[in-house]
C-alpha cells in the first residue's frame, strides 16, 4: 500500500511540474501578457484539477475501496472463467448468478430463471456446509460441494460442482473385477449315492462337472473339484452379481440330475464377496456355505454388508442317515455338563410342546448323571403348562424356574443348554444367555441370521423333525446307568408329536427310530394324547377361526380378532387345522398381540412359508413359521402377506 502511495505521488508531482514549467518556458519565449494568461491559467486549473484528483484516489486507497473493486471485478473473471461448474442461489432455489462452465453443461438453451429443484431435481435445502452429495446428471455424475454466506441477513447458497465421471467408472471396475470365492457342496452326498451303482456315480459325477462348466462359462473363471462333492470356484464379482439376478439358475439345472432316475441332486453355494484379499473372502464364503447348509441346502447364501441374502431355498432337506458325528457329540456334551457346577436349560419364549418337551428329556438324562439341572421358563406365558404338571408329578424332577431367578443365581461355571430355537432375539432370557459363557444349541430350525455365534457346542439338524427328536437320539449315545424315566420319554415323545403333526410331517427314518426308542423305555402314547386335549371353549373357538378364513392362491388366510390370553395357541392349532382342507398347501393366521399382529404359518411342504415369514420379518421351519409385527394394524399386516404371497408365486412360478 506504502508503494502505491509513493508511485501515484511521484506520477502527481511530475505532471504539476510539468504543468508549471511548460508555461513559464513558453511565457519566456513569447512575453506577452497574452500568452501568459493564454498559457498559464490553463495550467493553473489543471493543477487543480490534478491536485484534487490526488487527494481523492489517496483517500479511496486509504480505505481500500480501489482494491476491493479491483479484487471484486478480478474474482468475478474468475469464477466466470473457472473450469469447474459453479452457481448461486437463494433459499428458495432461485439461480441470480452462474459460471460459464455451469450454463454449458447444466443450461444448454434453457431460460435463465430455471430454479434449481427444476434443474438438478434436487432440493438446495438438504445442501450442508461440508457435506458432499453425488448427483448424476445427462450421463456423468458429479460431487456436490455448498457453501451457505450470509448476506444482508439472507441466506447465498455458493454450490461447486465436481465431475467425477471417470472416477466413479474406475471405482466400479476396481470394485467389479475384485476376485471372489464360490464354494459349492452337494447335499448328502454319501447318502445320496450310498446305494447308487459305479455307472451312476460316473454319470452324476460327469453331469454335475459339466453344470458347473457351463455356469462358469463366459465368466473368465476357473472351477476346481476338491472332492468328490465340494467344488472350488473364483471368479470376478461382476459375474456373481449377475448370477445374482438371475437368482443361480444353476440351483434348479442341478435337480434336473437324478441318481438311478430317482434321488435329485441338489447344490448348497456359499459366496464370500467384497473381502479385501482372497483369504477373507474365503473365510467369508465358508460362512455363507455354513448358513446355506444351516437352512437345509438347496440354497445360495451370499453375505453382504447388511446381512445375508439367499436363493433358492424351496425345497426340504435332505436327512442323514449317519449317526457318528450324533455319537462324538453326545460325548462332547456330556463332558462339558459333568464340568459343570450346574446346568440351566431352556428354549425360546412361550415354550411349547416340543421346546419344553426337549428341555424336560435333557434335563431328566442330566440328573441320572448325578446333576442338577434346571427348567428356566416363563410360566404365565408359555403354551405347554400340562406337561410341566405332569412332570412335577415324576420322583426327582427338575426344577422349573423364572428366568430372572436363573439369572441370578448363575455364575461363570455354569452350563447353559439351548433347545428348540438358535435365534438370540426369541430366547426365554436373553440376559441368562449374556450372562454365561458356555452356550450348548441344541435346534432344528433353518438358521437364521441373529444365530448364537458364540456356542461351545452347536447342534443343528435342519432335516430334523424336532428339537425332541435331537435330544432323544443325543441321550442314547451318554453313558447313563439306567434309561430316562417314562415321564421324560412322555415328554420327548409329545414334542415329536406336536411338530411332525402325529407323525405325517417332516418324518424321517430317524424321527421313527427316535420314537421306537422312546416307547421302549416307556413312553405311553395315551398320556402323550390326553397332553393335546383342550376344553370345550377352545375348541369351539378354534372352529370360528377356521370358519372365517379364505383361499388365496391355495393358501388359507384367517384373522383372529377375538382377545384371548390363549390365542397364540389357537392360531397355531387353527393353522394347522386349515392344512386339512382340499386343495390349501398353506395357511396363515393374524391375530393381536401385545400392540401389534403376528402371524402362524403352516404348509404342507409345497410351500416354503420361512421364506415367506422371513420376507415380514420372522423365521421359522419350511413347514412351520411365524413372525411378529409391531405397532402395526390387522389390514395392513394382510395387505402385506397377500403381496409376499404374490412375490413369492412370481417367484417360484406356482
Amino acid at each position: 500500500m506504502k508503494k502505491n502511495k509513493a508511485v501515484l505521488f511521484f506520477l502527481l508531482s511530475v505532471l504539476m511540474l510539468i504543468s508549471i514549467v511548460v508555461p513559464v518556458i513558453i511565457y519566456s519565449a513569447i512575453k506577452g501578457f497574452g500568452g501568459f494568461a493564454f498559457m498559464f491559467l490553463p495550467a493553473v486549473v489543471l493543477s487543480i484539477i490534478l491536485l484534487w484528483l490526488g487527494f481523492f484516489v489517496q483517500k479511496k486507497i486509504a480505505t481500500g475501496q480501489i482494491m476491493d473493486e479491483m479484487l471484486q471485478e478480478f474474482v468475478g473473471m474468475s469464477l466466470r472463467k473457472l473450469s469447474l461448474p459453479v452457481v448461486l442461489t437463494e433459499r428458495d432455489g432461485k439461480i441470480f448468478w452462474y459460471n460459464d462452465k455451469f450454463k454449458g453443461q447444466f443450461l444448454q438453451g434453457r431460460r435463465k430463471k430455471t430454479t434449481f429443484q427444476e434443474l438438478l431435481c434436487m432440493n438446495v435445502n438438504t445442501l450442508m456446509d461440508g457435506h458432499d452429495m453425488m448427483l448424476e446428471h445427462q450421463g456423468r455424475k458429479y460431487r456436490v460441494h455448498s457453501e451457505t454466506v450470509c448476506v444482508q441477513d439472507s441466506k447465498v447458497y455458493a454450490v461447486q460442482f465436481v465431475e467425477i465421471t471417470d472416477q466413479v467408472k474406475l471405482q466400479n471396475e476396481l470394485r467389479e473385477s475384485r476376485p471372489c470365492v464360490m464354494l459349492m457342496v452337494i447335499d448328502g452326498y454319501d447318502d445320496v449315492m450310498q446305494y447308487a451303482k459305479e455307472s451312476e456315480k460316473a454319470q452324476v459325477s460327469a453331469e454335475v462337472e459339466i453344470l458347473l462348466e457351463n455356469f462358469m462359462a463366459g465368466t473368465k473363471g476357473i472351477v476346481r473339484k476338491i472332492d468328490n462333492d465340494q467344488f472350488y470356484a473364483v471368479m470376478e464379482t461382476r459375474y456373481i452379481y449377475n448370477a445374482m439376478n438371475k437368482r443361480f439358475p444353476i440351483l434348479d439345472e442341478a435337480r434336473k440330475i437324478c441318481v438311478a432316475g430317482r434321488i435329485r441332486v441338489t447344490f448348497s453355494i456359499g459366496v464370500g464377496i467384497g473381502g479385501a484379499s482372497l483369504e477373507e473372502s474365503e473365510k467369508i464364503a465358508r460362512q455363507s456355505l455354513d448358513m446355506a447348509l444351516g437352512r437345509g441346502g438347496d440354497q445360495a447364501a451370499v453375505k453382504m454388508e447388511n446381512g445375508f441374502n439367499f436363493y433358492g431355498g424351496a425345497s426340504k432337506g435332505v436327512e442323514k442317515r449317519s449317526k457318528a458325528m450324533i455319537r462324538s457329540m453326545a460325548l462332547a456334551l456330556q463332558e462339558m455338563i459333568e464340568n459343570a457346577d450346574h446346568v440351566y436349560i431352556m428354549g425360546h419364549r412361550f415354550g411349547d410342546l416340543d421346546a419344553i418337551g426337549s428341555a424336560c428329556g435333557m434335563a431328566g438324562a442330566i440328573k441320572l448323571m448325578g446333576k442338577s439341572a434346571t427348567v428356566v421358563v416363563r410360566r404365565q406365558s408359555c403354551l405347554a403348562g400340562n406337561l410341566i404338571e405332569r412332570i412335577k408329578t415324576c420322583k426327582n424332577p427338575p426344577e422349573f424356574m423364572e428366568p430372572e431367578v436363573a439369572v441370578a443365581m448363575a455364575n461363570e461355571k455354569s452350563l447353559l443348554i439351548v433347545v428348540d430355537t438358535h435365534n438370540k432375539d426369541i430366547l426365554e432370557s436373553f440376559e441368562l444367555y449374556r450372562k454365561l459363557s458356555n452356550v450348548v444349541v441344541i435346534d432344528h430350525h433353518r438358521k437364521s441370521i441373529n444365530y448364537i455365534e458364540n456356542a461351545a457346542l452347536f447342534h443343528h439338524e435342519p432335516y430334523a423333525s424336532s428339537a425332541s427328536e435331537m435330544v432323544t437320539e443325543l441321550i442314547q449315545y451318554f453313558r447313563l446307568e439306567k434309561d430316562i424315566p417314562a415321564e421324560y420319554a412322555d415328554a420327548l415323545l409329545a414334542g415329536i408329536t406336536l411338530d411332525t403333526k402325529n407323525f405325517v410331517m417332516r418324518t424321517g427314518v430317524r424321527t421313527f427310530e427316535a420314537a421306537a426308542y422312546l416307547r421302549r423305555v416307556g413312553a405311553d402314547t395315551i398320556q402323550v394324547k390326553s397332553l393335546f386335549s383342550d376344553t370345550i371353549s377352545m375348541y369351539q373357538m378354534r372352529s370360528q377361526i377356521v370358519a372365517h378364513a379364505e383361499i388365496f392362491r391355495n393358501n388359507a388366510i384367517s384373522v383372529v380378532k377375538m382377545q384371548n390370553s390363549s390365542v397364540r395357541l389357537l392360531a397355531a392349532q387353527s393353522a394347522d387345522e386349515l392344512l386339512s382342507i382340499q386343495g390349501v398347501e398353506a395357511s396363515f393366521v393374524l391375530y393381536l398381540e401385545n400392540g401389534g399382529v403376528s402371524i402362524s404359518a403352516r404348509s404342507l411342504g409345497k410351500v416354503n412359508v420361512q421364506l415367506i415369514m422371513e420376507a415380514l420379518g420372522g423365521g421359522g421351519h419350511q413347514t412351520m413359521a411365524a413372525t411378529q409385527i409391531p405397532s402395526a394394524t390387522i389390514q395392513d399386516t394382510k395387505e402385506r402377506l397377500l403381496q409376499v404371497l404374490e412375490d413369492y408365486a412370481a417367484e417360484y412360478k406356482r
